[in-house]
């Protein structure tokens, strides 16, 4: 054990004779008493908490930091962002326009196509002559006149060719009896308009 005296006591006298007063005196204990011990771990605790705070800290920093860079980096990209949806805006409104052009001008050829390949397959079938066409929406009426019934019925395979009809029925047919000097006849087709626009 140490001790120190603080308040001083006589010290024993000497071979003299004289009397002597000891320093003061300071008692701290054993080094391996309990006291100590709980100063140390008390000491340990202390040191390892601040380290544990200053490693928080630090990581508490750096966190920020790494959010400051992604924020600024979210602020980059909204922008980024903004001007490719404008874009993309101006690309899909440019593409509907020319998607309104296409069917204006698809709408405007329609019928001249139908028009022409209905011509095209009369002038190509023999013996067979076209007076009226009648365009009835869903419908196409045909009238005309042919040399023979199988001039009517190769008229109608040539129709189906095109693509243009789903359906075609002969509607009437007779034998034209003002014809003195051959044989003709009259005939009336309904035509049912496909979804097909005609050979490509």
């Amino acid at each position: 054990m140490i001790r120190i005296n603080l308040l001083g006591t006589p010290r024993a006298k000497g071979k003299r004779g004289s009397a002597a007063t000891a320093g003061p005196s300071l008692e701290i204990g054993d080094v391996g008493s309990p006291t100590i011990k709980v100063l140390v771990a008390i000491a340990l605790l202390a040191g390892a908490n601040g380290s544990y705070w200053y490693y928080l800290d630090h990581q508490a920093k750096e966190i920020a930091t790494k959010m400051q860079v992604a924020q600024d980096h979210n602020r980059q990209l909204s922008v980024v962002k903004a001007k490719y949806l404008e874009r993309q805006k101006q690309a899909d409104n440019y593409k509907r326009r020319v998607d309104v052009i296409d069917q204006l001008r698809a709408a405007q050829s329609g019928p001249v196509n139908l028009l022409n390949t209905i011509g095209d397959t009369v002038n190509g079938t023999e013996a067979v002559w076209l007076s009226s066409m009648k365009d009835q929406g869903a419908n196409i009426a045909i009238q005309g006149m042919a040399l023979s019934t199988d001039a009517v019925a190769t008229l109608i395979e040539n129709l189906q060719k095109t693509g243009y009809f789903k359906n075609i029925e002969i509607k009437e047919t007779y034998q034209d009896e003002s014809v003195k000097d051959m044989q003709a006849f009259q005939f009336e087709l309904t035509c049912e308009k496909g979804s097909q626009k005609g050979k490509s």
